[in-house]
């Protein structure tokens, strides 16, 4: 390797490094909300009962909220809402069922 494909490579080791901090600063950011208790909640592939239940949540279970996004309006103990919560890649709950302590967004709609 010459001194010039060296010094290339360490570029371009220095320019991911920061892609890779702010990566692990966001997951750090997540906060985790509680379900309402007393509800096995099911979580969906997309924002609607009208997709498939990938699994059902346990009692007492807490979600990290990644994203949110508009969806089929549901009504649960915390009110009636379009918004539904992506807790994981392909996941989703409705936030009638969390305890998020708004009517509104919390964090960044899905894409």
């Amino acid at each position: 390797m010459t001194s010039a494909s060296v010094a290339g490579a360490a570029d371009s080791a220095a320019d991911s490094a920061p892609e890779a901090d702010a990566g692990a600063e966001a997951a750090a950011r997540v906060r985790r909300y509680p379900v309402a208790p007393g509800y096995r909640v099911n979580v969906r592939s997309g924002p609607g009962t009208g997709f498939g239940i990938v699994r059902v949540l346990p009692l007492g279970a807490t979600v990290p909220i990644h994203c949110q996004k508009p969806g089929e309006t549901i009504s649960g103990p915390y009110g009636t809402t379009n918004i539904w919560d992506n807790i994981a890649s392909g996941e989703f709950v409705s936030d009638a069922y969390v305890n998020t302590g708004s009517d509104g967004y919390v964090t960044i709609r899905c894409p």
